[in-house]
Formats: structure tokens, sequence, C-alpha cells
């Protein structure tokens, strides 16, 4: 199996949910160098909206 977690070599957003009885866990690296990880489905999904609000393509949107 491919590692997907992100670095700062490949960044990106990773979320996993293996089934519906666990937490979700999620990781984020941006190119610009913010790090952050979550656990538990309401932490992944905040996650995940400040990962694609701020970090990754929205760094192509806003020119930073």
């Amino acid at each position: 199996m491919v590692d997907l977690t992100p670095t700062l070599n490949r960044p990106g957003l990773h979320v996993s949910k293996p089934s519906p009885n666990t937490p979700a866990t999620g990781s984020a690296v941006c190119h610009c160098g913010a790090t952050a990880t979550a656990t538990g489905d309401n932490q992944v999904r905040a996650l995940v909206e400040g990962y694609t609000a701020n970090h990754g393509a929205a760094h192509n949107r806003t020119g930073r």
C-alpha cells in the first residue's frame, strides 16, 4: 500500500476513516510550511475546511 501521508516534499491533505465506528483522522501539509493533524469526525471536518479555505489551492487563488 502507498503511504498517502502528506509531507513538505509532497504537500496535500489526507483523511482516513476505516469504518463507520472509528473516528476519522486527518493530516495536512501546505507548500508554505503549515502543518496540522486532527482526530475525530468534527475536528477532521474543520481541518479540511480550514485547509481548503487557507492553504493548498487557496494560495493559487490569492497569489500568496
